[in-house]
């Protein structure tokens, strides 16, 4: 199994047939870093047994400094749908399966950290292919398609490192996307997630295209899918207690912004077949990914 390292890659592939299974392991988050307790599951299910974590409800954060749940390692790994080829590929700052049949990452999956949130190094401006991935596009694959070369780990995420950044322009991290959902909705939950991660001091993110729609349209000379819609998960899973949200997006003009895409994390897995965040415990990972607070979310401000 490549295992996460942010300082280097490895990937490996594995056929569409057969059985998926979870990622576990991996190297353990940086987010660690930053945890100054813990909170005991019972605390945690005690809270959610008193209806404060069920359904689209989620109370006020308790002490900060009693941090969430205790480190896990994994976090950053999906259990992929098992009808998707996959290509698995560990950048520097993100994971890809990568979905060599269809020439766009299955998901993409990452830590924002508090401290990353706020790198400076300066945005990549040239995409490139990866010519180590099987069915990796080429940049020119997008050329007038009409489609964004859309970014599932966005550049904005990368700027602590100049390796990651520069990662972020290969195409395995790229999907057609409409400038409207682009330069829209997408960038401004792209905003969102900074903010998220310096006020929760760190969080994980798996972004990527729903897969499982009638998919016919295809651009360029390496017959690139075009997504009808495109999710993102967030796990904030050293707060307190921890916390989950969703949203799926059509690949257009988003009505009603990012409140009307907001989602269970269990809704995501219906309509991908992924599994998320199975390395968490099974009552935590039950609570946070059957919530979606999105009013929660949107009013935690620096």
């Amino acid at each position: 199994m490549a295992v996460r390292n942010k300082g280097g890659r490895r990937g490996h592939g594995r056929a569409a047939s057969g059985k998926s299974r979870r990622k576990g392991g991996g190297m353990p988050l940086k987010a660690r870093a930053y945890m100054l307790g813990f909170i005991s599951v019972a605390l945690f299910v005690a809270l959610s047994a008193a209806g404060n974590l069920s359904g689209c409800s989620h109370p006020e954060d308790g002490d900060a400094s009693l941090g969430g749940v205790a480190h896990i390692a994994g976090l950053d790994r999906v259990a992929t749908y098992s009808g998707d080829a996959e290509y698995l590929v560990d950048y520097t700052g993100m994971n890809i399966s990568f979905n060599p049949k269809a020439h766009v990452p299955n998901w993409v999956a990452w830590e924002l950290t508090r401290d990353e949130a706020l790198g400076t190094v300066p945005r990549q401006q040239k995409f490139s292919a990866d010519e180590s991935v099987p069915g990796c596009a080429d940049p020119w694959d997008y050329s007038y398609s009409g489609y964004d070369r859309g970014h599932m780990a966005p550049a904005g995420d990368m700027k602590w490192d100049k390796r990651a950044m520069n990662e972020s322009f290969y195409m395995t991290n790229i999907c057609p996307q409409a400038n409207s959902l682009n330069s829209g909705a997408w960038r401004t939950l792209e905003e969102k997630c900074r903010v998220w991660a310096q006020v929760d001091s760190a969080i994980v993110i798996v972004a990527g295209p729903v897969l499982t729609d009638k998919l016919t349209e295809t651009i360029g000379d390496s017959r690139v899918v075009v997504p009808k819609r495109f999710f993102k998960v967030v796990l904030s899973p050293y707060s307190n207690p921890p916390r989950g949200i969703g949203f799926i997006m059509n690949n257009g003009k988003v009505a009603g912004g990012m409140q009307k895409a907001a989602v269970t994390i269990d809704e995501v897995e219906a309509v991908t077949g992924h599994d998320f965040f199975s390395a968490l415990p099974d009552d935590v990972e039950a609570a946070v990914e059957s919530e979606c607070n999105f009013n929660y979310w949107s009013s935690l401000s620096l």
